[in-house]
Formats: structure tokens, C-alpha cells, sequence
């Protein structure tokens, strides 16, 4: 009988590995595709949150860099009346807590482009 529980206890957290962070993904920010997140670029503020040296090497056009393990300290470089694009290298791992701090913080739209930088067909801008 205890046995039976501690299976089910185990299959519940692995499953709860990966169903809670998509719901917190989900509940904080809309996950879209490149052509979606190309047509808000203009009117939205467009962030880039993987470290300082990966921006340099290449990052969407107008993006500004603010990496997600300094997100707390760049709350304030964020206006809360317009949407923020979230884009990261691949999926978006730390999009979601990003994404969950923006939210906190305020900010109502939050976007996260699938894919991040690898799916990304735009302008790019490209450094060292």
C-alpha cells in the first residue's frame, strides 16, 4: 500500500515538472510566433535577456539588453504602459521568470517569441 503512494506521489511531481512551468509561462506572458512578434516590435519595448556577451555577438535590431539574472535591478528601465517583447537564445526557460517578475512588476502585455533568437528571420545586428 505505501508503495502504491510513494508511485503515485513520484508520478505526480514528474508530471508537475512539466506541466507547471508552462501553465506559469501560459498565465504571464503569450508565447508567439516570429511574424508576431515582428508586427509588435514598433510599439512595444523589445528586451533581449541573455548575458551581456551573447548580446554582443548578435541580437535583434533595437533590442535592448537586460539579462534575466538582473531583471530586478532593470525594473525600472521598463515602461509599464507598453507591451515587452522577451526573446532568449532558444526555448524560453528563463522567459518564463522573467516574464513572471515583469508581471509582478506591473506590466500587463508580456510576449515571448517562440523559438527565441534561433527561430528569429528579422534584422539582427551582429558585434565582435
Amino acid at each position: 500500500m505505501i508503495i502504491i503512494i510513494i508511485d503515485i506521489i513520484l508520478v505526480l511531481v514528474i508530471i508537475g515538472m512539466f506541466v507547471y512551468p508552462r501553465w506559469n509561462l501560459r498565465r504571464n506572458a503569450k508565447l508567439v510566433e516570429e511574424a508576431e512578434f515582428a508586427r509588435l516590435i514598433p510599439t512595444s519595448q523589445l528586451i533581449d535577456i541573455r548575458e551581456a556577451n551573447q548580446f554582443r555577438v548578435n541580437h535583434i535590431l533595437g533590442a535592448r539588453n537586460l539579462p534575466s539574472g538582473q531583471i530586478d535591478q532593470s525594473l525600472n528601465a521598463l515602461s509599464k504602459h507598453k507591451p515587452v517583447l522577451i526573446y532568449e537564445t532558444g526555448r524560453p526557460i528563463g522567459g518564463a521568470k522573467v516574464a513572471k517578475k515583469l508581471k509582478k512588476a506591473g506590466i500587463p502585455e508580456i510576449y515571448i517569441l517562440k523559438g527565441g533568437l534561433n527561430s528569429w528571420n528579422g534584422k539582427t545586428k551582429s558585434g565582435i
